[in-house]
């Protein structure tokens, strides 16, 4: 006997029936729950779904962007005001994952995936969960306890200045492979020195982290070899990588530096 789909014209009526159904899964683009289903997870009977068009919506106005938790990787490349993001995007999955997989699903997406959520910790997204902020970093602490049953409905952050934002994805294959190491920075400059400085890792803990001994390391720094040797000393101070069929933690351990400095020196 095949699944049930309910589909409601709100996020909020697909979370009243979500809250009433502890069976219930909430589907997006349907990249992680149905695999889940696939592979013969039976805790749940019910694909619950939101026809809401404000989920697939992105909004750039003054500076902030506002993106839907609908929105599929491949609308984020799309967008021109995003262009930057789109390196974040186009790490996740092949072109059909990337025309399913979304924002908001991407939240969810276990260690070693969730490389777009990486971008949003860098970001210092805020997420719109039942009408109140939440930080990105909150969220991801609270994830598998008490936001494990949230909808998010939408991801809103500063857009960063022009050529401060930077991303990498290191994989054993190219272009779609697995992560072994994902960072993304947002690094801001004066008269040559770092005024502030953002760093987030996927896969050195069981959820994106940020690396606020990098960060310190970094400010009043030249953006050099010898400026930022400070930071790669610290590069992996407060991580705990999982091992995993793709790397182990101590090459993971290993490896960050080496990427963390290249991403940070890259022009």
């Amino acid at each position: 006997m095949g699944l049930a789909l309910k589909t409601y014209p709100t996020l909020t009526a697909a979370g009243e029936a979500l809250a009433a159904q502890a069976t219930a899964r909430y589907i997006g683009g349907g990249t992680l729950v149905v695999r889940d289903a696939n592979e013969g997870d039976l805790r749940f009977d019910t694909y619950v779904s939101a026809s809401d068009p404000a989920l697939s919506a992105i909004a750039v106005t003054d500076g902030q962007a506002t993106i839907g938790a609908g929105v599929t990787m491949a609308g984020i490349v799309r967008e021109p005001a995003l262009g930057f993001l789109a390196p974040a995007a186009k790490a996740v999955g092949g072109p059909a994952i990337r025309n399913m997989a979304t924002v908001g699903g991407n939240l969810f997406a276990p260690t070693p995936y969730g490389d777009f959520t990486v971008a949003l910790v860098a970001l210092d997204a805020s997420l719109d969960i039942e009408g109140a902020a939440v930080p990105v970093t909150d969220f991801l602490a609270g994830r598998e306890t008490i936001h494990a049953r949230a909808l998010v409905r939408a991801v809103s952050f500063r857009l960063p200045a022009e050529g401060s934002f930077r991303f990498a994805k290191v994989s054993r294959i190219r272009p779609k492979g697995l992560s072994v190491v994902t960072i993304a920075a947002v690094v801001e400059e004066r008269s040559g020195a770092i005024t502030s400085a953002r760093i987030a890792y996927g896969c050195m803990a069981d959820r994106p982290i940020r690396a606020p001994a990098v960060e310190r390391a970094l400010i009043g720094k030249a953006r050099t070899k010898d400026g930022i040797a400070a930071a790669l000393a610290v590069a992996t101070e407060g991580t705990s990588p999982p091992t995993d069929a793709i790397a182990s933690a101590w090459y993971r351990n290993e490896v960050l530096p080496v990427h963390l400095g290249r991403l940070l020196l890259s022009p």
